[in-house]
């Protein structure tokens, strides 16, 4: 019972977050959102499997991921605020205002991927997936993963619309998610 007020309550949040973007589908907040609920659904349902066999290989590798996770993320946030060159008045649906930048970020992690942020939320996506490893787990983090994949192609093409040439030279230089492989 607790779970699900966990899981209502977190997905009313991203409701709220994602409410324009999930009026507009053809924005990268739309597929976002699903990988958000997905991801929130995996942490629930793994939320008791945290801390059992703590040295076993699935949560010695999760605590992996999940230490990578953190550190990308961090990483990424920090770049994007020093670089990005926020505009406050940018009223774009469903963007958090890390995302309203006017200066395409080529420094830290971006110099090695487009999008290590979501890159973070795989990895935080599969290591939450080995907490438990059962056909649910896997096949919600599959779910996760392709919306994720779907959010970057989604921002892709947004991003090509608002930095052009520029971005178009950024993608043939850079990878989505792993450096110099995919």
């Amino acid at each position: 019972m607790l779970e699900l007020a966990i899981f209502l309550l977190g997905s009313l949040g991203f409701v709220i977050l994602s409410s324009r973007a999930l009026k507009e589908h053809h924005l990268y907040g739309f597929p976002r959102f699903f990988a958000f609920e997905a991801i929130l659904g995996l942490v629930v349902l793994n939320g008791g499997e945290w801390f059992n066999r703590p040295f076993s290989l699935p949560q010695l590798v999760s605590w992996l991921l999940l230490l990578g996770s953190a550190y990308i993320a961090i990483y990424s946030f920090r770049a994007l605020r020093a670089y990005g060159v926020p505009d406050h008045s940018i009223q774009g649906a469903g963007q958090l205002e890390f995302e309203k930048t006017t200066h395409l970020v080529t420094e830290g992690p971006y110099r090695l991927i487009r999008h290590p942020l979501y890159a973070s939320l795989l990895f935080l996506t599969w290591g939450v997936a080995l907490k438990q490893i059962n056909l649910v787990s896997i096949m919600i983090s599959i779910i996760a993963s392709l919306a994720l994949f779907l959010t970057a192609i989604y921002e892709e093409r947004e991003n090509l619309s608002k930095f052009g040439d520029e971005y178009a030279i950024y993608m043939q230089h850079t990878k989505r998610f792993i450096p110099r492989l995919f």
